[in-house]
């Protein structure tokens, strides 16, 4: 797979990542295969995979030594490995619980590498921002963590222009994590174009719509009974079948030129910027195969048009 600089002044990485959440968390956990996972993690960097991107609270904590066992002993050093700190474990949506404080930065680092087994992450980002914590003290603890040698690079996820800027004021930004997708392009309004601006990664999460831009999902009951989608609008009943004509629409697109729906739906991320890095999730090797192949599909100026103008989807992200 391709490569980019991550960020003007970043390392090489694969321009499609692995976000690694469902693996123990959130999508069906119950049914969780811990083998078959480090199985598909060691798959991606085999086949170019360098983002690999996990949490704290994902599980809580399993996910990070789930990634920390794919990692182990020689795959450690072929990873850009990335994790998150600042949403309280054990929450989960728009509204979890937030801890921005210095003093859980600097415990929740040592947690992260003990539980990654390594002794540095390649980025460590702001889950979210503490609003009840100046962000530029959160930040500050994050750079912190850099000077200390444990984190290369620091990021922050679902922020505004104003917040990134504050937070240039204390310590470079290397990358910026956001949804972003055919059913989700807010942040091509402003957050997008500044962080192409100012030479900053993006991190697209949830690329695929959160799976339903591959056109796997028809029904609200195919989910399973502990889906975290079941308590998201889109993914209720009636908002779902206006939602499955933007499926349509990216199968018929797909069916024209050759590719699968969610082929389609990474190459039309890719192709919002030069930093843009999406991070779709699978644990199923053929879906990875899939999704790493996105980085060959070209779409035409007429495709990417013909995309732009879909409509919004129908439903709040989350409830």
């Amino acid at each position: 797979m391709r490569k980019a600089s991550f960020g003007s002044d970043g390392p090489e990485v694969g321009v499609i990542g692995l976000g690694c959440m469902g693996m123990t968390f959130a999508y069906d956990a119950q049914n969780r295969d811990d083998e078959k996972s480090v199985g598909v993690i060691r798959q991606a960097l085999d086949l170019g995979v360098t983002l690999i991107d996990t949490a704290d609270m994902y599980g809580p904590f399993t996910n990070e030594e789930l990634v920390g066992a794919a990692l182990a002993g020689p795959h450690r050093e072929r990873a850009f490995l990335a994790t998150k700190v600042g949403i309280v474990p054990g929450q989960i949506g728009g509204s979890g619980a937030r801890d921005g404080s210095p003093e859980h930065v600097r415990r929740s680092i040592d947690d992260s590498l003990r539980r990654l087994g390594t002794d540095h992450v390649d980025l460590y980002q702001l889950h979210r921002v503490d609003p009840d914590v100046p962000i530029e003290e959160t930040w500050g603890a994050l750079a912190e963590t850099v000077q200390a040698g444990k984190v290369r690079r620091i990021g922050l996820s679902e922020v505004t222009v104003e917040e990134i800027k504050r937070a240039q004021s204390v310590h470079p930004v290397a990358s910026v994590q956001s949804e972003l997708s055919l059913w989700t392009r807010d942040v091509l309004d402003d957050v997008l174009p500044y962080t192409e601006q100012q030479g900053i990664a993006f991190l697209p999460y949830s690329p695929l719509g959160r799976g339903f831009l591959t056109g796997s999902i028809s029904s609200f009951d195919e989910l399973p009974e502990d889906d975290f989608r079941r308590r998201l609008p889109r993914f209720q009943q009636d908002a779902l079948k206006t939602n499955l004509a933007l499926v349509a629409k990216v199968r018929e697109i797909a069916e024209r030129i050759g590719a699968t729906p969610a082929q389609i739906a990474l190459a039309w991320v890719l192709a919002q910027g030069r930093y843009v890095f999406p991070i779709p999730g699978t644990k199923t090797p053929r879906y990875l195969v899939d999704n790493v192949a996105a980085a060959g599909v070209e779409l035409s100026a007429a495709d990417l048009a013909e995309l732009d103008a879909l409509p919004a989807a129908e439903g709040g992200r989350y409830a």
